[in-house]
């Protein structure tokens, strides 16, 4: 019994997912904003690595600075259209939203107290809340709904996107984390 609920738990987040990359192709990446603004990201980026590229190469003084000048512009031409291309996506993202908080509400009605699979070990403090949502007891290796389809709808959505082409562009932006020699590499 707990298989079947944990298989329809996962049939409801591919469907999920498919459908919001569905509601996302039509109201966004179809359009010719979204492409024009896809393709003038992927020309900056282009143009950016170059630069980056010929600076590493390049220890003069008197042309570094003027380089320095263009990869600045660059970025900031980069930045705005990552802003402009995030815009024109929130009239999609607003419908997924309001889709995905009916579809959650819908399913903690259908799985409210069902414990759905029992998980081989005990989550860790600030998971289990999320593992052992609306299920009575103090059996933390009880696992709910919830868990599984947010675990679920993480990977399947981003595999989703990157199979169906929607993911978001890849930019390299500055890294904080980056340790001292990738930092002086850029």
């Amino acid at each position: 019994m707990a298989a079947l609920e944990v298989l329809f738990i996962l049939f409801v987040s591919i469907a999920s997912s498919l459908a919001s990359e569905g509601v996302s192709w039509l109201l966004v990446y179809r359009t010719e904003n979204y492409k024009r603004g896809k393709a003038s990201i992927d020309r900056l980026q282009d143009q950016l690595d170059k630069l980056l590229d010929k600076e590493s190469e390049t220890s003069s003084l008197s042309k570094k600075g003027n380089k320095d000048k263009k990869i600045e512009k660059i970025e900031e031409q980069l930045k705005i259209a990552n802003k402009e291309l995030s815009f024109s996506k929130m009239k999609s993202m607003f419908a997924v939203a309001v889709s995905m908080i009916a579809l959650f509400s819908y399913l903690n009605k259908i799985f409210d107290g069902v414990v759905v699979c029992k998980l081989p070990f005990v989550p860790i403090g600030f998971l289990q809340g999320i593992s052992h949502r609306t299920i009575p007891g103090d059996d933390y290796t009880d696992c709910s709904m919830t868990f599984i389809y947010a675990i679920c709808s993480m990977f399947i959505r981003n595999n989703i996107q990157l199979i169906l082409g929607t993911a978001p562009p890849k930019t390299k932006q500055n890294n904080p984390w980056a340790l001292p020699e990738e930092k002086k590499a850029r």
